[in-house]
């Protein structure tokens, strides 16, 4: 299994808003299920990031448009050469 990062733009209006929890109930699932690693939203510039364990990109682009949210999307995909965070590591230890 591969990572990828999507890179989403989009514009909001009140029906975007009206779609957010169905959205997030979406993003939940695919976390819990471990096909998200992680996902960010900037409302500032109306851009997400999305961290995706996938086969290819053609399965990370099915996987995005079955957002609520998807037709107010334009994305890019790219595939991630190394993915590191402080979330990936094993904890420190601690010696009693």
């Amino acid at each position: 299994m591969k990572k990828y990062q999507a890179i989403i733009s989009f514009e909001m209006d009140e029906e975007f808003m009206s779609l957010v929890p169905p959205h997030r109930t979406y993003i939940n699932y695919l976390l819990n299920k471990g096909i998200i690693d992680s996902y960010a939203v900037s409302m500032e510039v109306q851009n997400s990031w999305i961290t995706l364990n996938a086969n290819t990109k053609k399965e990370v682009e099915d996987i995005l448009d079955k957002s609520p949210l998807s037709k107010y999307w334009n994305y890019e995909i790219v595939e991630l050469f190394v993915y590191d965070s402080q979330s990936t590591r094993l904890p420190a230890v601690q010696l009693n």
